[in-house]
């Protein structure tokens, strides 16, 4: 009887806690501010979003749960719980930022990034949906004009794509370039799904054409601005450079800045 009672306590050791059970127990006691997450159906898919009291921390598309575990955990090193859905009021926001209105009050944990990385990030949200930005325009609205690279970089580790739109980011030639979240036909598609048509797009960028000007304002504009498009095509002036718009006695839109404001 001895003998069996020790070897159940010898296989007690061998016994592991399932891996949900830690993070609960912190959260629980407030010893640790332990992410939750949850599985999301939307239009781009199944969506594995990551959150805690200061807003929004990750964001996965996959439909591998385990593959979304991983990459938090490597990338994170912090506990991690699942919730059948987030609380009301950011499942509400959520659905409106994942459809198509793109509304949604949505807060974001940023604090695990650099302050330079925030300073890309946060300038990119601004960016309307429907619209694209160069990734030149980033460096430049953050006061870092020589970073343009360093700003492609920071995209490419953006922890909240979608939500944090780093696929309307396209390259100061105009092509949509790479996109970290899926490959550029991941890219294509998100921005379909905004609106915007991404064959046009390569189109303009392979004829050179970065800006669109309107004779009667004499404003030139990034061709998805909502200024640009409200441009009648017998009033559309065309311009390789910023530039050739300068010297043409055209100013930069004010709304979506496609160059300094003289």
């Amino acid at each position: 009887m001895s003998d069996q009672l020790t070897r159940g306590l010898r296989r007690l050791g061998a016994i592991m806690a399932p891996p949900t059970l830690l993070p609960a127990v912190l959260a629980a006691a407030g010893i640790a501010a332990a992410d939750a997450y949850s599985q999301l159906e939307s239009e781009l898919g199944s969506v594995f979003i990551a959150y805690n009291a200061a807003g929004i921390s990750a964001v996965m598309r996959a439909n591998d749960e385990g593959e979304f575990l991983k990459w938090f955990a490597a990338r994170f090193q912090r506990p991690l719980r699942r919730e059948p859905e987030p609380p009301a009021r950011l499942r509400r926001a959520l659905g409106e930022r994942l459809t198509r209105s793109g509304a949604g009050n949505l807060r974001f944990d940023l604090h695990d990034l650099t302050p330079f990385e925030r300073d890309v990030l946060l300038k990119t949200l601004e960016i309307p949906r429907g619209e694209v930005r160069t990734y030149g325009w980033i460096a430049r609205e953050i006061g870092r004009p020589g970073a343009v690279r360093a700003v492609g970089t920071a995209l490419g580790h953006n922890p909240i794509p979608y939500l944090i739109p780093c696929h309307r980011v396209v390259r100061s030639d105009g092509h949509l370039g790479q996109y970290s979240a899926g490959g550029p036909e991941a890219k294509r598609r998100v921005l379909s799904l905004e609106g915007l048509d991404p064959d046009q797009l390569e189109e303009m960028a392979r004829a050179g054409v970065r800006y669109h000007g309107s004779d009667t304002t004499r404003v030139f504009c990034f061709p998805t601005c909502r200024n640009a498009r409200r441009i009648t095509h017998s009033h559309r002036v065309d311009f390789h450079s910023q530039g050739a718009a300068l010297a043409a006695g055209y100013r930069p839109c004010r709304v979506c800045r496609p160059a300094l404001v003289a």
